[in-house]
């Protein structure tokens, strides 16, 4: 009865720290701040997926994408997206993730979940069956819209090259001036605009 009583409390320890590397923190948007347990040791090869408007990184084991002018990732069953390649992370709700990012298919998902298990390859995943009919009539044609209407894949922020794990710049004070300096690119999309902003304000709120 010991050996199971500390089974269980090993049990708790372990779920406890899983479910402390991506938990929202503050919210904002349709975003939340979270803290997402991947690092990314340097800028990742990015290519574009054909027939979209985003990139994806063949070579990291994780679904890691741009879209936008701003990376998204897809872990632990839940989209976060960025402005620096390896964060900080911000959650974002499945109402507040952008139609073509959804739209991917199955096949640019390095890390695909175990639920994507035998779902067409050249189809995007199933989210409303994933996500419920709740979402499915808030985003109802999702996976209809006309992508030759859409935008063409933004410029990438090769600037972030200078910048592997050793140098990298945790500060998303910094971070921003940074990329104030570098990139110049503002968000067409306008689910991606909108955390865009949200950002901007809350840089512009710190300064002195």
């Amino acid at each position: 009865m010991h050996k199971i009583r500390n089974i269980f409390i090993l049990l708790g320890i372990l779920l406890s720290s899983v479910a402390c590397t991506s938990t929202p923190v503050s919210s904002g948007g349709g975003y939340s701040y979270a803290r997402v347990g991947i690092n990314i040791s340097d800028y990742p090869e990015l290519i574009v997926v054909p027939g979209y408007p985003v990139y994806y990184a063949p070579q990291l084991e994780v679904n890691f994408f741009f879209y936008d002018g701003m990376y998204w990732i897809f872990y632990g069953d839940s989209w976060y997206v960025s402005s620096w390649y390896d964060g900080p992370w911000w959650y974002a709700r499945p109402e507040a993730v952008p139609l073509i990012i959804l739209q991917l298919p199955v096949r640019y998902y390095r890390q695909p979940p175990a639920y994507f298990r035998g779902w067409q390859l050249d189809a995007p995943p199933r989210w409303g069956e994933h996500w419920g009919r709740d979402w499915e009539q808030h985003r109802s044609g999702w996976d209809k819209a006309d992508r030759r209407t859409v935008l063409k894949p933004a410029p990438l922020p090769d600037y972030q090259r200078q910048y592997p794990r050793n140098q990298y710049p945790r500060e998303e004070q910094r971070q921003y001036e940074i990329q104030q300096q570098n990139y110049r690119y503002e968000p067409r999309d306008p689910e991606v605009r909108q955390h865009y902003e949200v950002q901007q304000r809350r840089h512009q709120q710190k300064r002195p």
